[in-house]
């Protein structure tokens, strides 16, 4: 994710979640246009004589403002006219729908070739349904630029079920964790956030919050139906891909533990409930729809947990309209599931997953097609200054009519321009923060959810009812999270626990 642009989303689950083009009257794409369509293996696919024309349907997460998304769409068209006699059909999802009607497409066999996949939203579910495609011969014989930038290791953390289903986006593989708060409110009262060593340590700034400015909440999940720990709890532990048995300190001897019990779940699920009681978190939290950016904006509230990157403050003052300070709690570190909670996948639904793949491959590699995806028509949606690229004269977030920040969810991030308020370097600056955080003693594992699979379904039954509410804080966990536990120890979750360590234990004895 990135600074005009995106590194999530959030998600959303917050992560979700969910938010990342060029000279679309040249219809060009950066390179020659080849006779051929490339393989992994040096060897060609198909000609372009022998390419049908087709329409791909490409579902994604809908962030930031895509008025103008049409005209795009047909700039995106020439280019891949040309390249894979392809046209290309954006179907954009609101975050908070986004999960229901994914599985309604996908159920109902609609038109839908490619879907933005995240661990966190159903990814396993899909697979295990063959609601997805496996990739591995597609990769080898269309992905040969994806092959370069997303190594077989990084592969190994989008498997689900011993295969590969997801592509990962080039972006922020690696986390930090904190809150995103509004500037111009740290200023007005003096808040030193050099204080800010721990979650605990924001109650003082929430309470200066709640008695100056009624009107603002103090504190947000990062997305439209999160709540506030699924965003920071990948900080404390490894979900290893679905939080049913976790790695608590990211390692703990590579012995899985029931998070829903431990004395650290429980200990934030209090600090969160003291900050709903206080009046910190809104009290209709729970179902909020509107994304956390737009609150900010409209001034109804001053900060949003985050997961972070390398210039995330400057993402978010875009989408926010205001500047932005944060306060990073949790040092960085890499999980697979901060690997693979954006990725594109291919739908069983489709009708040509050659061509889907091919699509694919042309945004880990063509730098015109990317930055017309994620910032539109240059001259009309942003303008080059030098190095950097910026809005024109007239245009600001308010009035942008294209200004996705969707950067993060497209094939290669690191083929974006740069945001004139960015690091210059931001892109060097994020491989750097990659390369350089802690990584999980797990990292390449992946759950085979297929052995317990009825267990999965009836725990994420359960969830779906509690977490929501212990995680906003609107359920008090005295009362409740015994009973959370209870139930999902009836619906199979120490079995899931049991076969997750099982995998985990044959996975550690294959990569030592």
């Amino acid at each position: 994710m990135k600074g005009k642009q995106n590194n999530v989303q959030k998600v959303l689950a917050g992560m979700i979640a969910v938010s990342l083009l060029l000279t679309a009257c040249g219809g060009t794409s950066g390179g020659s246009t080849a006779t051929k369509v490339p393989s992994a293996t040096g060897e060609t696919g198909k000609t372009k004589s022998e390419l049908k024309p087709y329409e791909l349907t490409v579902a994604y997460y809908k962030i930031g403002n895509i008025k103008d998304q049409q005209e795009v769409q047909d700039a995106v068209n020439k280019i891949t006219k040309e390249k894979i006699n392809a046209t290309v059909k954006f179907v954009p999802i609101d975050p908070a729908a986004y999960q229901q009607q994914i599985n309604l497409m996908l159920a109902s066999n609609e038109n839908l070739d490619l879907l933005v996949t995240l661990t966190g939203l159903g990814y396993g579910t899909q697979a295990a349904k063959g609601q997805l495609v496996p990739l591995e011969d597609l990769l080898k014989k269309y992905g040969s630029d994806i092959a370069k930038v997303v190594t077989p290791e990084i592969q190994k953390a989008t498997t689900t079920s011993g295969k590969l289903y997801g592509v990962p986006s080039v972006r922020d593989w690696a986390s930090d964790y904190g809150i995103l708060m509004r500037k111009d409110i740290v200023d007005k009262y003096k808040i030193d956030l050099s204080k800010i060593k721990t979650f605990d340590d924001l109650d003082p700034v929430f309470k200066i919050v709640k008695d100056n400015e009624p009107n603002m909440a103090a504190i947000i999940p990062e997305g439209a139906g999160f709540s506030i720990i699924q965003t920071i709890a990948p900080g404390f532990m490894d979900p290893l891909n679905d939080d049913n048995g976790v790695l608590p300190g990211h390692d703990n001897n590579l012995k899985v533990v029931n998070w829903f019990e431990s004395k650290q779940y429980a200990d934030l699920l209090k600090m969160v409930r003291r900050w709903y009681l206080a009046g910190f978190i809104p009290k209709d939290i729970a179902t909020n729809k509107v994304r956390p950016e737009d609150l900010v904006k409209a001034g109804k509230a001053f900060a949003f947990v985050a997961h972070m990157k390398p210039g995330y403050e400057t993402k978010e003052a875009i989408s926010t309209g205001t500047p932005m300070v944060a306060a990073r709690i949790i040092s960085p570190v890499t999980s697979t599931s901060s690997i693979a909670n954006v990725m594109f996948s291919i739908a069983k639904n489709s009708k040509d997953p050659e061509r889907a793949m091919m699509f694919l491959n042309l945004i880990y590699s063509d730098k015109d097609l990317i930055n017309l995806i994620d910032y539109g028509i240059e001259g009309k949606h942003y303008v080059k200054k030098g190095d950097l690229i910026g809005f024109p004269n007239g245009v600001d977030a308010q009035n942008a009519t294209y200004s996705p920040n969707h950067g993060w969810e497209w094939g290669n991030q690191f083929l974006s321009y740069v945001w004139d308020n960015d690091e210059p370097n931001v892109w060097k600056n994020q491989e750097e923060f990659n390369k350089s955080s802690k990584k999980s003693k797990a990292l390449g594992f992946s759950f085979t959810v297929d052995p317990v699979k009825t267990e999965v379904a009836a725990v994420q039954s359960v969830k779906d009812q509690f977490k929501i509410g212990l995680e906003t804080g609107t359920l008090d966990p005295d009362k409740n999270l015994p009973e959370f536990i209870s139930k999902l120890k009836d619906s199979g979750i120490d079995k899931i626990l049991a076969e997750k360590q099982k995998q985990l234990d044959v996975w550690a004895k294959n990569n030592k």
